[in-house]
Formats: C-alpha cells, sequence, structure tokens
C-alpha cells in the first residue's frame, strides 16, 4: 500500500491513491499505450502527480516530467524527442505550451479544461476508468532530460530489469534511498523541492512506497516548511542548499517559533552546499543534515554525514554501497590522492542506462564501465570525496585554477540574493577574468560595490569578480537551472577558447 499523502490543504490516504493508480494505468491501456510507453507531465507537486509515478510502475511506462519555466520550443522539442503518447498538464501550465504538443497526442488537463480545445478533463476521465488488468510488467520510473553543459538536452532511460530481477532490483535501490535520503519504511516525508527534477523525483519514489506519509510543498517557503514539520512531526525531507540559506535568515523569532526535533534525516542533492552554510544548519537542526552526490545517470553515488561535514569541510563524502569513483586526467589515467581530475563513477544498484534516441552518447562520457558527466573534483588519503566543479566552468586566470562554484556559494549568502552565477570572461593580460551576476530576492535592492566588499573578506582577492552584474532575472535551462553556457557565450565569440 502506498503512503498516504499531503498536498496543501489535500489530503489522500494510501488505498484510495492507490486505487486513483490502478484506473489512470487502466485508462492508458485503453488509450493503447503499452510497456515502455513514454507519459509527458507538465505539473506542479501534486497528488495526480504522484498518481501517475504509482502507475508508470504497474503499467511499464516512463514518466517524463517537464519543467514549466521551459519555453515552448523547448517543450515541443522534449515532446518529440522522447515520443511521448500522453500529456497530463495543468491547466495553468498548459496554455503557453499547447502549441508544442504534437499532433496526435491526447492531453489530459488536471483543473479546468474549458479553455484548451481538444484536451480531456483528467477528473472525470479518470472516473470513468476501469482499473488495470493489463499484464505483469517490470516497472518504469522517471525519464530524466539533462543537457549537462553542452548541446540538446538527452533522455536519461534506464533499461529495464527482466522481471524475476524486478523485485531484488527495487530491493537494492531502496537501500541506496534510504541511506541517501533517510527514506526507511514507516517514516514521515516532506518533499520541498518540484518532482520534475531528479532527486525529488527519486525521493517522491521511494517515499510513496516506503513512507506512513509523503507531503508535498507546491513551493518552497521557509516559514511554512517549518510550520509543516512541527504540525505533520516530519522525521525526513529534502532540502537544497539556496533553501538552507532561505531559512537561515529567517528572523531568530521565527525559528524559535516552531519545534524541529521531530527531524532525523535531512537529505539533500543537486548542489554542493558551502561549509558555512551546512554548518550553520547543523547548529540549529542538529546532526540531521547529509548531502548526495549523484546524477540522473549515475543515481547516488556518496553520502556526506554531518560528522563529515564538521571533520572534513566541503566533502561530498564517502561512496555508498558498493560505488566506485575514480579521479583521471585528460588522459585518463588515474591521479594521485588530493589532485583534482575528472569524477568517473558507477553505482551497481540501479539499471544501466542509455539515452534516448542517443546511444553512441553513452559511448562519449564512458571510461571501463564509469562515467564521467564533466565534474571535476579529487579523492583525499581516506577516500572523501570533494567537488571543485564542472571541467567546463573552471577559470584559468594568471594561470591559477579558479572555479566559480566556490564563489557562488558565498554569494548566495550575502542578504538579499536570491540567485547568482560567476563565470570567465575573455582578458588580454590574465587570459580570463571573472564576471558574476547576481538575481536579487523579490523587494530587495542590492549594490554591486557592497557585495564586491563583503566578497573580499571572505575570498581571497584572485577568486573575486572585478564585475558583479544586478539582474532582474537570470535566464534558465532546460532543467530550470541558471543557463550559465547561454550567458558565457556571447563573450567568447571570436575567441580561441577552451571548453
Amino acid at each position: 500500500m502506498p503512503a498516504d499523502v499531503l498536498v496543501a490543504d489535500r489530503p489522500l490516504a494510501g488505498s484510495a491513491l492507490a486505487q486513483r493508480a490502478e484506473r489512470l494505468a487502466g485508462g492508458w491501456r485503453a488509450l493503447g499505450l503499452r510497456e515502455g510507453d513514454v507519459v509527458a507531465v507538465l505539473l506542479r507537486n501534486s497528488i495526480e502527480f504522484l498518481e501517475t509515478i504509482l502507475a508508470c510502475r504497474q503499467a511499464g511506462c516512463y514518466y517524463c516530467p517537464l519543467n514549466w519555466h521551459l519555453t515552448t520550443a523547448e517543450i515541443a522539442y522534449i515532446l518529440e524527442d522522447s515520443g511521448a503518447r500522453l500529456l497530463i498538464a495543468g491547466d495553468t501550465l498548459l496554455g503557453p505550451v499547447r502549441a508544442a504538443v504534437p499532433d496526435g497526442v491526447p492531453v489530459l488537463v488536471v483543473g479546468d479544461a474549458a479553455a484548451h480545445a481538444g484536451a480531456t478533463a483528467y477528473e472525470p476521465w479518470l472516473a470513468q476508468q476501469r482499473p488495470y488488468d493489463g499484464p505483469v510488467v517490470a516497472p518504469r520510473a522517471h525519464m530524466a532530460y539533462t543537457s549537462g553543459t553542452t548541446g540538446r538536452p538527452k533522455g536519461v532511460v534506464r533499461l529495464p530489469v527482466p522481471l524475476e530481477q524486478a523485485a531484488a532490483r527495487t530491493k537494492a535501490t531502496q537501500r541506496i534511498a534510504e541511506i541517501a535520503f533517510g527514506l526507511r519504511p514507516g517514516c514521515r516525508a516532506l518533499m520541498t523541492a518540484p518532482i520534475y527534477h531528479s532527486g525529488p523525483s527519486a525521493f517522491a519514489q521511494t517515499a510513496l512506497q516506503n513512507a506512513e506519509l509523503l507531503a508535498l510543498m507546491p513551493r518552497f517557503d521557509a516559514e511554512d516548511f517549518l510550520r509543516l514539520v512541527q504540525e505533520l512531526r516530519i522525521d525526513t525531507t529534502y532540502l537544497v542548499p539556496i533553501m538552507y540559506v532561505r531559512l537561515l535568515q529567517l528572523p531568530q523569532d521565527v525559528r524559535r517559533r516552531y519545534d524541529v526535533s521531530s527531524l532525523r534525516f535531512i537529505g539533500s542533492t543537486g548542489a554542493p552546499c558551502a561549509p558555512e552554510v551546512k554548518r550553520a544548519m547543523i547548529d540549529w537542526f542538529g546532526p540531521v543534515i547529509h548531502e548526495t552526490y549523484g546524477s540522473s545517470e549515475g543515481g547516488m553515488i556518496t553520502l556526506a554525514t554531518s560528522e563529515h561535514a564538521l571533520t572534513r569541510p566541503g566533502t561530498a563524502g564517502l561512496p555508498i554501497d558498493g560505488a566506485v569513483i575514480r579521479i583521471l586526467d585528460d588522459g585518463q589515467r588515474p591521479v594521485p590522492a588530493g589532485e583534482i581530475g575528472r569524477i568517473f563513477f558507477r553505482q551497481p544498484a540501479y539499471p544501466d542506462f542509455t539515452y534516448r534516441n542517443r546511444p553512441q552518447a553513452r559511448a562519449e562520457i564512458e571510461h571501463e564501465g564509469l562515467v564521467c558527466l564533466g565534474d571535476m573534483g579529487y579523492l583525499d588519503e581516506d577516500g572523501f570525496l570533494f567537488l571543485c566543479d564542472r571541467a567546463s566552468n573552471m577559470v584559468i586566470s594568471g594561470g591559477v585554477n579558479i572555479y566559480p562554484a566556490e564563489i557562488e556559494h558565498q554569494l548566495l549568502q550575502y542578504p538579499g540574493v536570491g540567485d547568482c552565477v560567476v563565470f570567465g570572461i575573455p582578458d588580454a593580460e590574465y587570459g580570463e577574468r571573472l564576471l558574476g551576476m547576481v538575481q536579487p530576492q523579490p523587494g530587495a535592492r542590492l549594490d554591486s560595490a557592497s557585495i564586491i566588499d563583503w566578497l573580499s573578506q571572505r575570498l581571497a582577492r584572485f577568486k573575486i569578480p572585478r564585475i558583479i552584474e544586478i539582474r532582474d532575472a537570470l535566464p534558465r535551462d532546460e532543467n530550470g537551472k541558471i543557463a550559465k553556457r547561454h550567458l558565457r557565450e556571447p563573450y567568447w565569440q571570436g575567441q580561441t577558447r577552451r571548453i
């Protein structure tokens, strides 16, 4: 039986959720969907998103989440490339991208479907469907689209395992989720981030199967997070570094207003967390903060506990449960402990993967059974992983290697900064120099000179951008991350460059 769920003020018992998911899977079969087909999802965190995840397990379909920040052209590309046979969309999200839906792809609208010609209202349609009566198939899950640092986004497809091995494989991946995210049987879990991201998606999949309660936040609000933890007695949750920063910016009287002693495990993935931020969170919440390094392709690779964070600041932790990590140079030779190189890894608990329509792309990132997604880092003498940055983001200024992620971690702690990006631009004297761009929080007013002065007290001089631009909004790529490559590109046109 799946977990009981709660989204905003809408509760649903696990038994009712299971019944809805069975009818959803049955409705897909009536529409002609079969094992291995793809269902595109354009939804905010919702009960409908969760029942889609469950229906995919039963019908053997992949769900392909669409980031609602994408342009019509970007969504059109993913719908076409994924071969989606069905789109499930929220009424307010569908309108701007309705033209992106290929002819012949049916659309189920969650909410008011009246304004969307040719679409079908989800709830009345679901009520008319019969439970799934098709064959027992190997469960499928998330098809993530990830662009890495270059090129158009690629669909990451987990290869199906033989049906007789499915139970053992599920047990292995759930063990990884318990280690990395704290999702043990009977937990009370809270998801704070959009499920269209890979980490939150993995969290939600396991929580649905193991938790007593899974609550979703439609959008993150720092004080509302504290309220939900207190009222629901949440013991397991997921946060990303920018959420830590927002929580730490709350006034002390607001922090003291809420009891968060029920929290046993906070998991984080997607971006490294600045050591000072993590230390401040541990001081507040206790030794419950955990950070995982992973990816859509590789799954969860390492875990850094609170103890690791305090004794080895900046580490991404140790390999999880059989994961293999090697640090190689540009010639794919191993480098000594402490030396920065490219991170190659493999997590054998997960089924193997390929890229949708581009199997050759897998070979381009693979070496002796391990894959590298462009991340740079090193292992210390005890095998702890430390991340530096993506290879393509590294800036060489005056012969010195600078990793912008370190500077971005500091900028995110400046009061009023909502998000930021740092990258290298051409410099006649040094080869490259640093440029920073900062997006203010709503209502905040920022001053570049003040930010640079503030950074000078926290970073070596050569790491401080000479220029920091204040931008009303920073552009995003297909996965909701800041489009650093597109911001950087105009400065390098006509230049001889290293990528």
